[in-house]
């Protein structure tokens, strides 16, 4: 059996898998490309039955002799699982005898495999990057924006900012429509983003994919806010697992900024949250604007870290002459 193959039976048996490093979710995000998985196992005399006690899927790209590990489109999280029940799914708070092991035996499968680079975003609350620091990795902090209570829906609005209140009040004549055709979502993202005279970072084909995926996994939905004339304002591409939902892709249209449509749009996302029966995060952001935009939703900050090595000094002389953008994101 392939590492690739007991993953993917790991991850039957499991459901604390994040979406994003599901089997399901890697075939879409990396098709076309190659991705695989590293596992560690208990030290025992017979390593073929030794039970896998972590485990690390990655997109692998190459360009010319350039080998190089980053993460997939539309991916927030990778990196190392530790499988120990012990720890209760909790790496920060729990034992981490067992994560350090883990993290032991991968950081010497990465350095095997003759990278240029390495680079992938990990769990929040896992301890494995502050591990993978002392073992040479450099380690730098991010942040999402979770709401983790949706219990009660008038305290989640209560704790809106008045400027995100007052919007809301705007909205009162849109109508939600659930289950928005696909493709009238890539639609709209592409006008959303060339109204403020940029491109879209991922190709139709792309997303069909992913919907696809997500779709038959029954852990998506696409979220629209239209105005009295059917018109389309605001739209958004959701994901969840069994703890949260994400706010993956979200689009509004300057045409309509006024109109509450982007506050609705969270809200009601939020009460497809709760239906679900998990938290929200809004999938995080390092850019200040959208970063203050997420905090007026009463949402809290839980950081995160990218954990990356160069391992040739050539190879960012190599993006420069390739004029490769966003590697980090494997496109």
């Amino acid at each position: 059996m392939s590492n690739k193959e007991e993953y993917i039976r790991i991850c039957k048996e499991r459901d604390d898998v994040p979406v994003f490093m599901q089997p399901w979710w890697l075939d879409a995000v990396c098709a076309g490309k190659e991705w695989d998985v590293l596992l560690a196992r208990e030290d025992s005399g017979n390593p073929e039955t030794a039970k896998v006690i972590g485990a690390m899927p990655y997109l692998l790209r190459k360009r010319g002799k350039m080998r190089y590990i980053v993460m997939p489109q539309q991916t927030q999280q990778g990196g190392i699982l530790v499988f120990d029940d012990r720890e209760q799914g909790d790496l920060a708070l729990g034992d981490t005898r067992v994560a350090t092991a883990v993290c032991q035996d991968i950081k010497q499968q990465i350095d095997a495999m003759d990278l240029c680079y390495y680079y992938q975003q990990y769990v929040p609350g896992s301890s494995c990057p502050g591990i993978m620091q002392g073992l040479g990795m450099k380690v730098k902090e991010r942040v999402t924006y979770r709401v983790d209570d949706l219990r009660d829906m008038n305290k989640v609005v209560e704790a809106f900012s008045k400027n995100k209140k007052r919007q809301l009040q705007k909205a009162l004549t849109l109508k939600v429509e659930h289950g928005l055709n696909i493709e009238a979502f890539y639609t709209f993202h592409k006008r959303c983003v060339e109204e403020r005279k940029k491109k879209i970072s991922y190709t139709r084909e792309f997303l069909l994919v992913v919907e696809r995926k997500a779709s038959r996994a029954k852990q998506c939905e696409v979220l629209g806010i239209r105005n009295l004339d059917g018109e389309l304002c605001a739209a958004a591409f959701l994901v969840w697992d069994k703890q949260y939902m994400y706010y993956l892709i979200p689009c509004f249209s300057e045409q309509f900024k006024d109109s509450g449509a982007g506050a609705l749009l969270v809200l009601e996302a939020m009460k497809l949250a709760r239906e679900k029966g998990v938290k929200f995060d809004f999938e995080g952001s390092m850019i200040r604007g959208i970063a203050n935009h997420y905090k007026q939703f009463g949402s809290t900050p839980e950081r995160y870290y990218s954990v990356e090595k160069l391992y040739k000094w050539w190879f960012w002389f190599g993006l420069v002459f390739n004029k490769i953008r966003n590697w980090k994101y494997g496109i």
